[in-house]
Order: C-alpha cells, then structure tokens, then sequence
C-alpha cells in the first residue's frame, strides 16, 4: 500500500477492554457501510441505526438516551439552540389552516417566531393567560393543533396547570408542548403531567458552564418522534458531538449544582423580601408567587432562578446600580457557574393579561459562588440605588430586553 493511501485509511484498533467512564467524542459525516447491499438497504436501520452524521453519533445518541429518561419520555432528538427546538417542535406539526395556544409569559424570542413567522406560512396565534385553563377552553377550537406551555412563565413565574391544560387539548385533539427550562427535567417531568412535547434549552443547566448551545425534544409517543426527526433532516439540522460532549459532561454535575443554587437562591430571596427597597420576589417556592400551589403539587424542586420587582421609586436607579455589582455579572440566560442578573421589561411581552407596575423586573440566576458574596454584592447594589435616591440622581442607562 502506497504511503499516501497509509495516511488515508484508519487501521482498526482493538476497543476491547477499554471502557472509560467519560463517553468517547465520536466526529462523523460520512459513514461508511459493509457493502454495497448494506448501503442500498441502509434505510431499513430504522432511527437507531447510523447511515449518515447528521442523524446522529454515539456522542450524540449517548446524550440524547440520557435526557429521554430523565424526561421519562421514549426519544429524544437534539438541536443547536433551545430556541431551536420550541420551534422546530411547532414546525414539524403545523401546517397552512392550522392555529396554535401560546401562553401569553412565554420566552419572548417565541413570542417574536409566533407573531413574525408562523403567520407567513397560514397558522393563526392565539395568547392565553397562563394562569387560566378557562381561557384556554374558550380558545381552543378544533383548528387548533398546538397548546403551548411555559411553567414557570418567563421573568414573571407563573406556574401552569398543565394536566388540566392537557386535558382540555387532548379533547380537541391538539398536541401540548412544554418549554421546560427552568426547572430542569431533576425539578418538573411534563411529560408525566400530560405533555406530549418537552423542550430544554441545554444552553442553561443541564449544560451549565455557559460555554454551549444545545436544545433537546423529548417526546414519549414513537409517531411524533418520527415526524420530528424527518423535519429535522430536511431541514439539515444536527448538532456538534464535541458540543455534545460538553453536556454530558456539565450533565454530571447538574444536580448538585442546582442544590447550590436553590439554596443560593432562597438566602438571597429570604433577605431581600425583607428590605425597602423591594416590592416583590416572584419565585414559584414562595407561597405568595402565582401558581405556587400548582408548583408545590407537581414540580419536584426549584431552580436558582428568580426575579426581583422594585419599589417605584427605585426603579429608575436599578440599571446604573448594577455597575456596582462586583461578584454578579449583567448578561443574557442563566443556569452557568457564574451568577447572572438581566433588567427585563415586561409589558411589551404581553397581549393577553396586562402586566400592572413598573416595567423593569430584574431576572436573578444564582450560580455556584459562595453564599456570602453574592449577599455582599447584593448589598453593595441597594446600597447604591439608596445612596442615588438620597442625592436626586436619575437614571443615566437604560435597561435591555435581552434573555
């Protein structure tokens, strides 16, 4: 064999006896087959097996079995962003006629893909209070293929009834879709509530180093599987087995990492509810935050996520007090090592309940720093909104829409 050949082919190496415990990066395009009547016969390998890399890697399947039974659901298929997979979950099964049930707290960039995209290929929208299954009774109709849930709400918290939802759906017929995000599939299990679509955006916890972007689907029924990943392959979407690899890794350490932060969260809410300047904390393990009751029958935990409501006259110093903040970093998405804070407006977000108060409410994802600092620095940011009310300064930066 000519050594320009040598350097083209890879020998086979013996694998037996070599079973580490991190799973192997397995990068592919092009596989290859036995023989040519394995090749011509390769669609008949079903979803578990391999013909090309776009449909999957043993890195990739790897992950993928993983989060199916944490989700207690059947498949689950992975995508390059959370947004990624709210939207290709809806695409898959929409069609020209059809009308979707989107609660009015959902994750704004949703909202955006609702009202911008959905319409240019013939499907209706409709909002619903997240917090009323009524209002979804009056709005469903038998044009509807999808009810959308978010529990909690985004910013806002709000905790959905979703097996009541679910079974208003399932009545007419429509699939019910669940953005999981917040609380992890350790925290809230939709798929055991009634969903029949989860999404995660990997991107956060399960992630959790803020280095990533990934989202997954999950789904129990094998039909809605199939027709997930038949869009998805003619649409060209995959993901990376290197990117893969970094959530199983950060996998690992998801539950202990979101102990940290609930704990890390309930000392900071527990201080904060205390002091002037705060209106309001709205976290779902606080028995006066909507849907708490919901949250405490069917969710199994909370995350180290919430958000803080101001009083109105400290408003209009939140955003310049940030610059204060020494151990907290301003930035967009949570669930990182590093804790985050986003000023988020709330109003231009809904349509079908109305948000009363202020619109700023400054979204808190606590990560893995030790407790005290981030009281400290806490501290040091009221500090400087009291310090700006005593002296008259108005407020010089404006806060960001940014998730």
């Amino acid at each position: 064999m000519n050594d320009l050949t040598r350097c083209v082919i890879t020998p086979k190496v013996k694998m037996e006896g070599f079973d580490p415990l991190g799973p192997a990066i397995h990068r592919a395009s092009t596989i290859v087959f036995e023989n040519a009547a394995a090749y011509a016969n390769r669609l008949e390998r079903g979803p578990d097996g391999y013909s090309y890399g776009l449909y999957g890697t043993p890195t990739t399947r790897t992950l993928e079995r993983k989060l199916s039974e944490l989700e207690r659901g059947g498949r689950t298929l992975l995508v390059p962003s959370g947004q990624a997979a709210n939207t290709i979950a809806m695409l898959a099964f929409l069609r020209a006629g059809d009308k979707v049930l989107i609660a009015d707290t959902v994750y704004p960039p949703m909202r955006d893909f609702a009202d911008s995209d959905l319409p240019k290929f013939g499907v209706t929208v409709d909002y619903y209070d997240p917090t009323s299954p009524a209002e979804v009774e009056r709005l469903i109709d038998e044009r509807t293929r999808i009810v959308w849930c978010e529990s909690p709400g985004s910013t806002t918290m709000e905790v959905q009834d979703l097996p009541k939802i679910a079974e208003i759906a399932h009545r007419y017929g429509a699939l019910v879709g669940c953005d999981n995000t917040w609380a992890t599939p350790l925290n809230f299990k939709p798929l055991m509530h009634g969903a029949d679509i989860v999404t995660e955006a990997l991107t956060k916890y399960v992630a959790g180093h803020s280095d990533v972007l990934m989202g997954s689907i999950s789904v129990s029924d094998e039909a809605h599987f199939l027709t997930i990943r038949s869009s998805m392959g003619r649409l060209g979407i995959g993901v990376s087995p290197d990117d893969a690899s970094l959530v199983l890794r950060g996998m690992e350490t998801l539950g202990v990492r979101m102990k940290h932060a609930h704990e890390g969260a309930m000392a900071a809410i527990d201080w904060l509810q205390g002091h002037l300047l705060v209106e309001r904390v709205l976290y779902p393990a606080l028995v006066d935050c909507p849907g708490h009751d919901i949250w405490k029958r069917d969710f199994l935990g909370a995350s180290g996520v919430f958000s803080v409501i101001f009083v109105p006259e400290a408003v209009e110093h939140v955003s310049a007090a940030l610059d204060a903040l020494e151990t907290f970093a301003i930035g967009a998405s949570w669930g990182g090592t590093r804790s985050l804070v986003a000023p988020m407006p709330v109003k231009v977000n809904r349509t079908a309940t109305k948000w009363i108060g202020n619109d700023l409410v400054l979204r808190v994802s606590i990560g893995l720093e030790a407790h005290e600092d981030l009281m400290a620095d806490l501290q040091r940011m009221l500090r400087t909104i009291e310090m700006r009310i005593a002296t008259g300064l108005s407020r010089a930066v404006p806060h960001s829409a940014a998730r």
